[in-house]
């Protein structure tokens, strides 16, 4: 399937990135383009909806290292709706400690501030 990854701000300052695909070397630098430009628009929640990912290799995963460097320690990342797979890397690679992984969108959690 190919990999497609679109961003959305909503007026609160939230950046949502929908990741549809798999996320490997060929296309890490198309997510981290959209990464660059959610933390240009200097949102308050970069929020990554990983219902519609079927696969992240490791350049996926340091693009998640990059989004937690690039948004700095005042922006909180969430992991929404992740597939089993892709939930299963993020834990092993430890990336479950810089994101906050939900199992699905709760706005009461994601929009408060």
């Amino acid at each position: 399937m190919a990999f497609e990854a679109s961003l959305e701000m909503t007026e609160g300052g939230i950046a949502k990135v929908t990741l549809v695909g798999e996320l490997d070397g060929s296309n890490a630098a198309d997510f981290r383009t959209t990464v660059e430009e959610a933390a240009s628009k200097n949102c308050k929640r970069l929020v990554l909806m990983l219902g519609g990912l079927d696969y992240i290799a490791s350049a996926g995963i340091r693009v998640l290292v990059f989004a937690r460097q690039k948004m700095g320690g005042g922006v909180e990342i969430f992991a929404i709706s992740p597939t089993p797979q892709v939930n299963e890397t993020i834990e092993m690679t430890g990336m479950h400690y810089s994101l906050r992984v939900l199992p699905e969108y709760d706005a009461a959690v994601v929009e408060t501030f």
